[in-house]
């Protein structure tokens, strides 16, 4: 049996084994505190934030610009209009070109004559009645109609009649063609009428590809189909108007949008025109999520998911800025603006580029912001970044310190045993 000195000793060497190792402890704690910028981020702070915007890097870098959110810029971003498919149509107002007889068209040209002309036979003569009522045996004039060979419109735009020659018919109506067919042929045969009909028409059709379940070459009528008309009639888009992307290509110049926006926004549903072309694109819109969210993602990457989305939607579907670790006065929506929305901002925009590189800091611990959040329109691409709490550093470090603690405590119960 051991004597009380003895155990007197052993409690000794313990107690001052661990005094050390907690002083120990405390030391590293407060080294840690004094430097913790080695302590993993998932993103910066709102001080990291400000101190890179005001950097010579950023200025040599993208140069963006950093505003807090206030009314008049949420104003700004909620009235904006983007470059929509509508400015393709430079001439809203003309009248249909759908009837216009386009280079490819094969045309029906029928001609009548009045008794014996340059296309009449007797096998072709129309039985009719005289102007007194007697019948055509009886001797009133014979009618007879001529249906010429289909006639296909060379490239040039031309087209070959027999006792009329070659005539340019391109950008004509049928009712035109006829007429000038008409007159050339009224010396040539006894009060002739002509009919013109296109029987297969290339130019007034335009084509769409794509995620459509009917690709191919639609015909425009005289009852001007839309966008959306087209879309539809060639089997409607595969997936939804809002994962639909329709791009327009009329006259060089290529115009964007969404079907949801059509079906939505007539203004922007506009007429199609002969010879464009029409590409349905499956393609969901996105943003991006950083940094201290509220909600553990597989993918960062997260689908609107309807056709209108607000910033306070897209902070919502992210969970909001996590409770525990984030910074809920520095919630950043990260975009690239076009050159109009740069223009009100009063900020420049680089030569040979078209928009600017924007960051909007939004305090979501001001209730206010929630209402200018609503406002403002989430774009595809976007990218919100939720900054760490300047506190949360400490908080992992007293978690880790909490460790040895808990170590140092059981080490202790253990000597002391």
């Amino acid at each position: 049996m051991l004597s009380f000195s003895s155990h007197k000793r052993s409690f000794s060497f313990k107690f001052k084994t661990s005094t050390n190792l907690l002083k120990g402890i405390a030391g590293m704690t407060a080294l840690l505190l004094a430097s913790c910028s080695w302590v993993p981020r998932s993103s910066p702070t709102q001080k990291q934030v400000h101190k890179y915007t005001k950097s010579p890097a950023n200025k040599v870098a993208l140069d963006y610009k950093l505003f807090q959110m206030t009314p008049e810029i949420a104003d700004i971003l909620a009235s904006e209009i983007r470059p929509l498919i509508s400015t393709l149509d430079k001439s809203n107002l003309r009248t249909s070109l759908n009837d216009h007889i386009g280079a490819g068209d094969v045309l029906g040209i029928t001609i009548f004559e009045l008794g014996n002309g340059l296309f009449s036979s007797s096998d072709r003569s129309l039985g009719g009645t005289s102007v007194s009522g007697e019948s055509a045996m009886a001797g009133a004039p014979r009618i007879s109609a001529q249906n010429l060979p289909p006639t296909q419109v060379e490239g040039d735009g031309t087209i070959m009649v027999p006792y009329v020659g070659r005539m340019n018919v391109l950008g004509k109506t049928p009712t035109q063609v006829a007429t000038i067919i008409q007159n050339h042929l009224k010396d040539k045969s006894q009060d002739p009428q002509v009919m013109v009909r296109i029987q297969n028409d290339i130019g007034n059709t335009v084509i769409v590809s794509g995620e459509v379940l009917h690709p191919g070459r639609v015909v425009l009528s005289l009852a001007n189909e839309h966008l959306s008309d087209v879309v539809a009639i060639a089997g409607g888009a595969k997936y939804p108007p809002k994962d639909s992307q329709i791009e327009l290509v009329r006259n060089g110049e290529i115009g964007e949008t969404d079907l949801a926006t059509l079906e939505n926004h007539p203004e922007e549903d506009i007429r199609a025109d002969p010879g464009d072309r029409i590409r349905v694109i499956y393609q969901p819109r996105t943003f991006t999520a950083f940094g201290a969210v509220g909600q553990t993602q597989q993918r960062n990457e997260i689908q609107f998911g309807t056709a209108n989305l607000s910033l306070a939607g897209a902070i919502a579907r992210i969970g909001g800025p996590a409770d525990n670790r984030a910074d809920g006065n520095a919630v950043y929506l990260i975009r690239y603006e076009d050159e109009t929305v740069c223009k009100r901002l009063g900020i420049p925009v680089k030569e040979g580029f078209k928009s600017a590189p924007v960051v909007y800091e939004i305090d979501m611990l001001n209730p206010t912001q929630y209402f200018l959040a609503q406002k403002i329109p989430m774009k595809d691409h976007d990218t919100i970044l939720i900054a760490d709490a300047a506190t949360d550093a400490i908080y992992k470090i007293d978690m880790l310190v909490g460790t040895f603690l808990g170590q140092a405590a059981t080490l202790g119960l253990y000597g002391v045993r």
